[in-house]
């Protein structure tokens, strides 16, 4: 975890209100829970195996929050992370994705994560092995002597050479196309076909013709593949998705039967079902080997506006013991919303207006007014939250966006009367309203 001592709940609460709005009480379940996952790792060994982490469930209508904060923290932590939607899942029997997969999908995202830090430790040794073989390639070590050897050295690395083409060889994976039992592939079924057919279908080399700066990228990544302890890569993988793994399932609300009965509802029921073991804890096969999920961290949220949590079967229920529930917005919020973020969609709006030399200038009652708007129409229509603003955005700034290259350079205010204007035939129109508000 990154900077894992130092990564206080409050640090955390703190990096998280950098990009999202309001919603303290979930900010601060997630950041004690993120902090238990370190605190874990203090303990005695005989005692760290005992303690497992408390799942979470963030409870909460469309455009609140919820997704931003897995996103959010995915980048906080160096912990391996995956996000998946539940209804990406379905029922063992039915078409579609069997629900370990998710794990099998957080062990390639842990080895992925230790196989780059080690990229990066053998990189200074990769970039002079590199240097080696392009010097080669450049001229022979058997035909120059050491001193003109150190003068291509030299214009090598003074970047001389950058547009000179060479020869490298490259590798080809050549394992045929295969599909066994199941639709979705051998790796669905946590087994590691190619790696175990990697002998009979060696990769076959081709040589091609690059310039010095491309084959040097391309050499620096085969010296470093060269240099990485692969089994260690993996057995460290493994472990970091058993102790360290964090499992965002979105749209949990969506595998709630509604009502009971048959058709798709059975589905949904057997989702939870199958889901239910890996949260309480089981062995799932990986190609890299067996994994417990009783160290995983599970995060699950859903707005749940047609169903309630105490809807999902009451043992699934049992294992998300800790519930946060996110506010719906409100205007105020949506103001802060246009500005206050690092990612505020008004400054990164403000940004690609000005790579065209047009600088756009937001008025206060401007900010207020796109607010008012997105709050009105989530109370005529649908609460979508603050995905409302998006649209509100981009129809105020349309016009502006699409002539900014015939404008440039110009410097364009932005009042609450244009903001009003740009909208007039919309707010007028209840039909255009409902389509594009």
């Amino acid at each position: 975890m990154k900077d894992a001592r130092g990564l206080t709940p409050k640090k955390i609460v703190a990096e998280l209100d950098r990009y999202i709005v309001g919603q303290a009480a979930a900010k601060r379940m997630i950041a004690v829970a993120i902090r238990n996952r370190w605190r874990r790792q203090q303990l005695p060994d005989g005692v760290r195996e005992d303690v497992s982490p408390k799942n979470i469930m963030l409870i909460g209508p469309t455009g609140v929050g919820k997704t931003e904060i897995a996103r959010r923290l995915a980048s906080l932590v160096s912990a391996p992370f995956v996000k998946v939607e539940a209804t990406r899942y379905t029922e063992v029997g039915y078409v579609g994705r069997d629900v370990e997969s998710m794990i099998r999908e957080l062990v390639e995202t842990s080895i992925g994560l230790v196989k780059a830090e080690e990229m990066a430790r053998v990189q200074k040794r990769a970039a002079e092995n590199t240097e080696d073989r392009l010097l080669d390639i450049l001229g022979p070590k058997e035909e120059s002597t050491p001193e003109a050897r150190d003068k291509m050295r030299d214009k090598l690395r003074g970047g001389q050479l950058d547009g000179k083409e060479v020869e490298i060889d490259v590798e080809e994976k050549t394992t045929p196309f295969m599909q066994v039992f199941s639709p979705q592939g051998t790796e669905e079924m946590g087994l590691d076909l190619p790696g175990a057919l990697g002998n009979m279908f060696p990769p076959k080399r081709v040589r091609r013709k690059a310039s010095v700066e491309d084959a040097r990228r391309v050499l620096s990544q085969q010296e470093a593949e060269k240099l990485i302890d692969r089994d260690r890569v993996t057995r460290e993988g493994l472990r970091r998705a058993q102790e360290n793994g964090i499992v965002f399932i979105d749209e949990i609300d969506k595998i709630v039967a509604a009502g009971g009965g048959g058709g798709p509802d059975v589905s949904r029921g057997g989702v939870q079902r199958d889901l239910l073991p890996i949260v309480e804890g089981a062995t799932c096969s990986t190609r890299y080997g067996p994994v417990r999920t009783d160290h995983i961290l599970f995060v699950a949220a859903g707005a749940f506006s047609l169903s309630k949590p105490s809807d999902l079967i009451p043992e699934l229920q049992g294992r998300f013991p800790l519930r946060a529930e996110l506010t719906p917005l409100g205007r105020e919020d949506f103001a802060r919303i246009l500005t206050e973020p690092k990612n505020a969609m008004l400054k990164q709006a403000t940004l690609l207006l000005e790579t065209e030399g047009v600088q756009v200038e937001f008025s206060k009652d401007a900010i207020e007014e796109m607010a008012r708007l997105a709050a009105t129409a989530n109370e005529a229509m649908q609460d979508i939250g603050a995905r409302r603003l998006h649209t509100i955005v981009e129809k105020v700034l349309e016009d502006i966006s699409f002539q900014a290259p015939d404008l440039a350079p110009a410097k364009i205010p932005i009042n609450a009367q244009y903001v009003r204007e740009r909208l007039k035939n919309i707010l007028e129109n209840e039909n255009l309203k409902k389509y594009i508000l």
